[in-house]
C-alpha cells in the first residue's frame, strides 16, 4: 500500500520528528539523491501558487525525479470526468500526485481509487507541508519543541488546523486567538486534543501572544474568499500583529507568516520587516521539509 501525506497525523508520531531532523540534514548538507530516479510526480494545482509549485518542482528534481505541472484549466479534477476515474487513469501514468485544491474530500477520493502516493499541497481544511516547514523553522532556533508556546492570531483556517495537528505531533503549546464565527473546526480540534494536542482558544490576541515564542498569522481572506474581504476586515479589526502585540511575547519572540502577506492588514509593515520576522526562512524551508516528506513516502 502506498504512503500518503494528507495531514500531519499520516506520519506516525514516533517518526514525525525524524522527518524534521532529516529535513534539517538535507538543508545543512545540500542533499541531492536519486531516490526518485525514473519516477514522475504530477503536480495538480486547482489553486495558484508560487512557493508551493516552485519548492515541489525543485525538490522533486533534487531527488532525481521528474515533476509534471498541471494547472486547473488543464485538469479534469472534479469537472466533467468523475474524480474516481481520474484517479485510476493517473495511477497508470505517474508515480505520485501532489495536489493543491479546495476540498479535502478530493484528496481522499484520489487515495481511495488510485494506487499511487498522494501529497496534500493545500486544501481548504489543511496545509500540512507548510506546517512541517514551520516546525523545521522553529526547531532550528529551539530544538526542544515541547518547551514552546506558539500563538496563532486570526482565522481558524487550514493553517490553524494544521498547527493544531502539529501540537499533537510535536508537543508545543498552541494558543489561538480567533474572532467569533472564525474559530477552527471543532471536530478537528477535539480529535487533536485526544491525540495530545495542548491548545487554548481565546478571542483576545494579547492573551494568545502573552509569553509566546512564535507568533503566526495569515491573510484574513484566503484564496476563494475574496468576496468576503470587507466583512472579514470588520470581523478581524484588532487582530493585526503589530509592535504592541509582539511586545507581549517572550523576549526573543519571532514572527512567522506562510505568505503572501497583506501588510497593514494581518501584520504591520514594521513587524513584517523587523529582525523578529523569520518569514524567509519559512519560505526556504518548504523545499527542505517537502524533500524529507517525499523521502519518507518513497524510501
Amino acid at each position: 500500500m502506498p504512503k500518503h501525506f494528507l495531514t500531519i497525523p499520516d506520519i506516525p508520531k514516533d517518526e514525525v520528528l525524524q522527518v524534521i531532523l532529516r529535513a534539517k540534514e538535507m538543508k545543512d548538507n545540500k542533499v541531492r539523491t536519486d531516490l526518485l530516479a525514473g519516477r514522475t510526480l504530477l503536480l495538480i494545482f486547482e489553486k495558484a501558487s508560487t512557493r508551493t509549485r516552485v519548492s515541489f518542482e525543485v525538490g522533486v528534481r533534487q531527488l532525481g525525479g521528474d515533476p509534471v505541472f498541471i494547472a486547473a484549466r488543464d485538469s479534469q479534477l472534479g469537472r466533467s470526468e468523475p474524480l474516481k476515474d481520474t484517479a485510476r487513469v493517473l495511477s497508470r501514468y505517474a508515480d505520485g500526485l501532489i495536489v493543491r485544491t479546495f476540498g479535502q474530500e478530493k484528496l481522499e477520493t484520489l487515495v481511495e481509487y488510485g494506487d499511487i502516493p498522494v501529497v496534500n499541497a493545500l486544501t481548504d481544511e489543511y496545509h500540512p507541508c507548510q506546517i512541517m516547514a514551520d516546525v523545521l523553522t522553529m526547531y532550528e532556533r529551539t530544538p526542544d519543541l515541547a518547551s514552546l508556546k506558539v500563538a496563532w492570531v486570526g482565522d481558524g483556517n487550514n493553517m490553524a488546523h494544521s498547527f493544531i495537528n502539529g501540537s499533537a505531533a510535536f508537543g508545543y503549546e498552541l494558543a489561538l486567538a480567533c474572532p467569533e464565527g472564525y474559530e477552527p473546526d471543532a471536530a478537528i480540534l477535539d480529535a487533536a486534543v485526544n491525540r495530545g494536542a495542548k491548545v487554548t482558544l481565546t478571542r483576545d490576541p494579547a492573551v494568545a501572544v502573552s509569553g509566546a515564542h512564535y507568533v503566526n498569522t495569515d491573510v484574513w481572506a484566503s484564496m476563494g474568499q475574496e468576496e468576503e474581504q470587507k466583512k472579514r476586515e470588520a470581523a478581524f479589526a484588532g487582530y493585526e500583529v503589530n509592535d504592541a502585540l509582539m511586545a507581549k511575547g517572550a523576549s526573543d519572540v519571532k514572527f512567522m507568516h506562510c505568505l503572501p502577506a497583506h501588510r497593514g492588514e494581518e501584520v504591520s509593515e514594521a513587524v513584517f520587516e523587523s529582525p523578529a520576522s523569520i518569514v524567509w526562512d519559512q519560505a526556504e524551508n518548504r523545499l527542505h521539509a517537502q524533500k524529507a516528506i517525499l523521502e519518507w513516502i518513497y524510501k
